[in-house]
């Protein structure tokens, strides 16, 4: 797998942060979306304080998720796209084709946060990466996520077990938006949602979950990532 050396050090050699721990990238292409949170959730289990954390980068076929909390009226007219019912928080969103999934499987006590800050800096990310293009961005403390002139662009659920983090972040790049005028976007009646490639961006959703992937690294305090094998950990799953 080709890695860029913005985003990867050498194998070998580490990526180290303020704690002097390594971090792991993976490059999962197109996958179904429940084999990927059974994977996320078996890391999870299996991780012990050598572990180290690791970031999924992904896209997946069409699927509504809806978190543990989430209210079934929100979830209007799903049609023929699978719903699945998961263990992060929030309430309903939509995965599909040309979104970047970015999940972050952290130590949070090893780094440091807790689950405000690392959703503080998710957001920042994105924020970061869009202002790269000339976006400006903002995230809202009653609503996570980011948003562009009011419009949704990226949305956040978390599940974090004994301080260990999995799910993560959506950001809308050149997907088909018609299946969000089928819920609530993660709860929110008539919430606008945008994406990069209408706000002018024509980067692919490769270069920019790499790009993405960089500017989390950066704020989590890692100086790059050790180039992981593009497969799931623990599950058997063949990688796009």
């Amino acid at each position: 797998m080709t890695v860029k050396p913005s985003i990867a050090a050498e194998t070998g050699r580490g990526a180290r942060n303020a704690r002097d721990g390594i971090i792991r990238l993976r490059r999962l292409g197109l996958q179904a979306y429940e084999p990927v949170w059974r994977a996320m959730q078996t890391f999870t289990a299996a991780r012990d304080e050598t572990t180290c954390d690791e970031l999924w980068l992904v896209e997946h076929p069409p699927v509504f998720t809806l978190g543990r909390n989430a209210k079934p009226e929100h979830l209007l007219a799903p049609g023929e796209i699978p719903v699945v019912n998961v263990d992060r928080g929030g309430q309903v969103t939509y995965h599909g084709p040309g979104q970047i999934v970015l999940y972050p499987l952290l130590d949070l006590n090893r780094l440091g946060i807790g689950v405000r800050e690392l959703v503080r800096r998710m957001e920042q990310a994105v924020i970061d990466l869009l202002a790269e293009h000339g976006i400006a961005a903002e995230g809202r403390e009653e609503a996570p996520g980011v948003y562009v002139d009011g419009a949704k662009i990226a949305a956040l659920g978390l599940r974090v077990r004994r301080g260990r983090s999995y799910h993560g972040l959506a950001l809308n790049v050149d997907l088909y938006l018609a299946p969000f005028s089928h819920i609530n976007p993660c709860g929110h009646p008539g919430m606008a949602v945008t994406r990069t490639r209408d706000l002018g961006i024509d980067t692919g959703t490769a270069a920019l979950g790499d790009a993405l992937a960089r500017h989390l690294l950066r704020l989590l305090g890692y100086n790059a990532a050790l180039s992981a094998e593009d497969h799931l950990p623990h599950v058997e799953i063949q990688s796009a």
